[in-house]
């Protein structure tokens, strides 16, 4: 490595963006929540991972992402904005704006991961009139190889 003077800096040009690398664990002993639902990993009969619920319609029922635990690592992830001026059968444009676009890193390493797919009548388990029904259970330990950009489309007035 060399230093470089401002002469030569100005003849260097890069790309704007930002690389990410890193590890993200999710609740791998259980959540600060001690309730009939939550609980500690090592009570069988409850749920210790975290909870995510939606819901696509106003009046409609939620989906669940339940008891998300487990630990994933990834090198490579990228972030940056780019125009979208062309493409898309003709719609880029007319769209002709700014775009984030996150650059899928190559693999992503997952350690126990675990969480189940489940609807539920409520979105969370201490309001009144819970119910759940879990649909699946999934766990995932290995590599995945992911490929290409995932481009998220603002929608309103800045």
């Amino acid at each position: 490595m060399n230093r470089l003077n401002d002469g030569d800096l100005a003849g260097i040009s890069g790309q704007g963006g930002i690389y990410l690398s890193g590890d993200i664990s999710i609740n791998e002993s259980g959540g600060p929540i001690h309730n009939t639902y939550f609980g500690s990993c090592s009570e069988a009969e409850k749920r210790c991972g975290a909870r995510i619920a939606y819901r696509l319609k106003e009046e409609g029922g939620w989906m669940v992402l339940d008891d998300i635990r487990g630990k994933f690592s990834f090198e490579g992830l990228t972030l940056r904005v780019r125009t979208v001026d062309s493409g898309f059968g003709g719609d880029g444009a007319l769209f002709n704006r700014d775009v984030l676009e996150i650059g899928l890193p190559n693999i992503v390493r997952y350690d126990s991961v675990q969480f189940k797919v489940a609807t539920s009548s409520t979105a969370r388990p201490t309001d009144p009139g819970f119910q759940q029904t879990d649909i699946f259970a999934i766990e995932m330990q290995g590599d995945v190889v992911l490929e290409g950009n995932l481009l998220v489309f603002p929608t309103g007035n800045p």
